[in-house]
């Protein structure tokens, strides 16, 4: 069994995916010798499917999932995750504006604290962040949106990489409803409500997207995470009762 597998869902990346998955190569073997990379690609319209073929031809530590319907990031995520076989999990962000070599401290943390979730976290006292200031109002209104209608002690749920014990999250994955930017709020949620422990860790942000390469977090986005929250509140009892009852 590996330690670590590092899934990284992907749609519409094909003009980096091959750069990026080879590079979250040369940054992760050198914290570990015993990791896998899968590769989500979430129904991409473009060359992303055989980007990713041609990065795990060249080095077989890097798998792909595949299939032709856009699912959304939750999904591709869950998949993932779903199909690691390592004692954690990780994901990251196919962009790379949080880099891989992050984890190693995220791993230390898990193994320290005995936390079954790790999150990287915009709002820690240590973070680094280089974002337009939009996103900055955006994360900050929507963590006291979270705060309030979850009670979430974590003060960043959507940060692009986070940290798991995979055995210990796959009843939490199997028990979820949300399949696109939602998913975040909902595993942390069910996680929260069921006892488990989630440790913050600071990270650093590069906003890599101009004004014609946008962010996938839209206005359009945050409407739906908001809907998409309060039906994660309205199941949130019935998911707790599905992960304790396994």
């Amino acid at each position: 069994m590996t330690e670590l597998t590092i899934v990284m869902p992907v749609y519409n990346e094909g003009e980096r995916i091959y750069r990026n998955l080879i590079e979250t190569v040369t940054q992760v073997e050198k914290f570990s010798d015993s990791f896998r990379i899968i590769a989500v690609n979430d129904g991409s319209s473009d060359e992303s499917g055989a980007e990713i073929q041609r990065a795990a031809a060249a080095d077989k530590r890097i798998g792909c999932i595949s299939y032709d319907k856009n699912r959304g990031k939750g999904y591709a995520v869950r998949r993932g995750i779903l199909a690691s076989k390592s004692k954690y999990t990780a994901f990251l962000d196919a962009d790379l504006e949080i880099p891989p070599y992050l984890i190693e401290g995220m791993l230390d943390k898990a193994k320290e604290t005995d936390a079954e979730i790790v999150i990287g976290s915009k709002m820690h006292k240590d973070s680094k962040v280089e974002y337009p200031f939009m996103r900055r109002v955006l994360s900050y209104g929507y963590y006291i949106y979270m705060k309030l209608l979850f009670g979430l002690k974590v003060k960043d749920t959507q940060t692009g990489i986070k940290l798991f014990e995979t055995e210990k999250i796959r009843p939490v994955l199997k028990s979820m409803k949300t399949s696109r930017f939602s998913f975040d709020i909902e595993i942390l949620a069910i996680s929260t409500r069921i006892g488990y422990k989630i440790e913050e860790m600071p990270v650093v942000v590069n906003f890599s997207r101009n004004k014609n390469n946008r962010s996938t977090i839209s206005i359009k986005s945050i409407g739906e995470m908001i809907r998409d929250s309060i039906r994660i509140k309205m199941n949130l009892s019935k998911a707790e009762r599905e992960v304790k009852n396994g």
